[in-house]
This record gives C-alpha cells, structure tokens and sequence, in this order.
C-alpha cells in the first residue's frame, strides 16, 4: 500500500463520523457490547489502543460488529502492526511516526493515522505522502489555536486532534478548516464499562456523533 493510497484511506474514516472514540478496554468481554453501542450511537470508527493485555481480543471482537470499522491505536514497532493486523483491525494510529512503523504499515496495508505534534512532523510526514494526521498531544501541544496556526501554512494537511480533547472543548477544534474529526475517549467511561450501562455509553456517542 502507497502511503498516498494509505493516507486517502485513513481520511475516508475520519471522514465517518465527528468523533473516534479512543478505547481502553480491560476486558475483552466489553468488546462487542461496547462497539454495537459506539456504532448504534453513530460512532462507526472505534480505536482500541494497544495499553492492555486484552486489546487484541478487544480488536478481534469488535471486529465481528457489523457496521463498525476497527483500528488499533498506539502502534509503536512492526511487531504491533502484524499483530493488531492478524487481530482483524482495518487501520492504524500511532502517537507518532518512525520510519520502521510506517514502512510495516505500507508493507502489511495497513491505512495509518501517524501523529505529530509539530510543522516540522507534519511536512516530514507530508513529504513522504500522508497528509491525514493525528495531532497529538492536542491540549498539551497548544490546543486548537496550535492546530489553527499550524494549518495556515500547510493547508494541504488534515488532523484528526486527540489528547486531552473532550465535549467541552471538541467544537474548537472541529470548528477548524484543517480538522475531519476528533479522538475522544469520553464516549466510553470505563465506569459505564464496569458496569455495562451500554445505553449511557450509546447516549455519549450520539451527543458526540451530532457535533457538526
């Protein structure tokens, strides 16, 4: 997969919906229920990091709920490329980019959402064909007008913000011109989780899906 051809397909995801939410899950028994409520609530793209032992079965679960499209997140070495991509995730997001990482996704066709945090990030990653990024840390990078200001000079890039962003303050970024969508993992409170409120959680989701 060209990186071209893996940023256009990255794009048509963000492109889903306002919001990706971004999963922490323990238990790869809240996989399936916790994915039928995002999609029911219109939050179709769903990204499972890989920060537990459970997220490749999460993956794998929520893989076989119709409607949703499954990514991993926190991609950091070749070796959790081949595995989220055995696990069944269609994408990639990473906190950053290297070129091991995305000559893995290239090589195994895994679409990758790459963050990156600065100009100088983002035209590397421009240079070499991908120009739908993840802007991360977003809150902790300068926020909104961070991203605002970056995006002047490059207009050709798109962000997708996460970190630190929540329904409080997602507008401001959506509001912005170089901004498809947003990561948030407010959506699926590991309260909720607990206690398999999957109703609240399809709430959280539509009251994201509806920021436009």
């Amino acid at each position: 997969m060209t990186p071209l051809a893996a940023s256009q397909k990255a794009l048509e995801i963000c492109n889903l919906a306002p919001i990706v939410p971004v999963l922490v899950v323990d238990d790869p028994a809240h996989g399936a229920p916790l994915a039928r409520a995002l999609v029911a609530g219109g939050l179709p793209a769903l990204e499972v990091t890989l920060r537990t032992p459970a997220a490749l079965e999460v993956i794998a679960e929520m893989a076989k709920v119709a409607g949703g499209v499954v990514g991993a997140g926190t991609l950091l070495t070749p070796d959790d490329v081949v595995a989220a991509k055995e696990a069944g995730a269609t994408f990639g997001v990473s906190p950053g980019a290297t070129d091991r990482l995305l000559d893995a996704c290239e090589a195994h066709e895994l679409p990758l959402l790459p963050g990156a945090a600065t100009a100088s990030e983002a035209m590397a990653l421009f240079e070499r064909g991908y120009s739908m990024l993840k802007f991360f840390p977003a809150e902790a990078s300068g926020g909104a007008p961070a991203l605002k200001a970056i995006g002047a000079p490059i207009p050709q890039i798109s962000f997708c913000p996460t970190g630190g962003v929540s329904l409080k303050n997602a507008m401001d970024y959506l509001s912005l011109p170089n901004v498809v969508c947003a990561g948030g993992s407010w959506v699926a409170p590991k309260d909720k989780m607990l206690s398999g409120d999957w109703d609240g959680i399809e709430a959280l989701a539509r009251a994201a899906a509806a920021l436009t």
